[in-house]
């Protein structure tokens, strides 16, 4: 079975509904019609974009550009998990740490993944390699962006609490441990919630994109369960990873909360 071409037409038509919920989001006052239409044209020149460089990507089958990607793909994302938060750590730290989570986290799944579990040979067969970070890694930056946001704005509203508790002789792992625990549930709730909604709610997109291009349902269903068991550990991993070195920074040695590490709202 081939997969069926789509024609500029096809994808002009699918843009015209979003055309459509803009004009409907303009006509009732939601105020959302820029953000569709700018983030609409930004996904489809980044997509196209995507493309052309993984048609070459694939072609070389190069280790070094392979790296190279990923590695960019690193860094994006992890500009996008510091952009994210609203309470940032000043200068670099919060960037490092966002990017360093997901470095720990993706990679080494990814890489135990291709090696040992889906044993593609080279391991970095972009093919493979690619789509599989690609996916590991917009999941953890998810995940790490709402455990970080959280973790900072929980900690700078409840500063008073925390505080008392340090006063009372409480280690500052001790003082913060009710928030830190709270703000990995909410890192890791969206991966556990499609897990338990896969097959039944909704066909996860790897497996529909499988049956489209002509694979087996099963060899499809197979795939798919390996991929969001990766992602969930991924995912998971970041967010502690995350978590831990964002609060290690918030305390000194002296057990002592630190908020001048963090920027002000805007208009604050």
């Amino acid at each position: 079975m081939n997969v069926i071409s789509l024609s500029a037409f096809d994808l002009c038509l699918a843009a015209s509904l979003v055309l459509l919920l803009a004009g409907c989001s303009l006509r009732i006052g939601l105020g959302l019609e820029k953000r569709l239409l700018v983030s609409g044209v930004r996904m489809t020149v980044q997509l196209l974009l995507v493309g052309m460089v993984l048609k070459f990507l694939f072609a070389s089958a190069s280790l070094g550009l392979v790296m190279l990607m990923s590695f960019c793909m690193l860094l994006v994302a992890g500009y996008e998990v510091w952009a994210r938060q609203k309470r940032k750590l000043r200068g670099s730290t919060g960037y490092l740490i966002s990017t360093g989570s997901m470095l720990v986290s993706s990679f080494t799944v990814a890489f135990l993944a291709l090696t040992v579990m889906v044993g593609v040979d080279p391991w970095y067969t972009p093919q493979y390699a690619i789509p599989l970070l690609g996916m590991l890694l917009g999941n953890t930056m998810n995940g790490v962006a709402l455990a970080s946001d959280r973790l900072t704005t929980d900690i700078y509203n409840q500063r008073g609490l925390v505080e008392q508790r340090l006063l009372l002789g409480e280690s500052w792992q001790e003082a913060s441990g009710d928030i830190r625990r709270d703000c990995m549930r909410t890192g890791m709730i969206p991966i556990i919630n499609s897990m338990a909604a896969a097959g039944v709610v909704s066909l996860p997109g790897m497996m529909t994109g499988q049956i489209l291009g002509g694979s087996s349902p099963f060899d499809a269903v197979k795939y798919q369960i390996l991929i969001i068991f990766l992602i969930a550990a991924g995912t998971g991993f970041g967010v502690l990873t995350a978590i831990w070195l964002i609060s290690s920074r918030l305390f000194d040695d002296r057990q002592r909360l630190i908020l001048d590490c963090l920027s002000k709202l805007k208009g604050h």
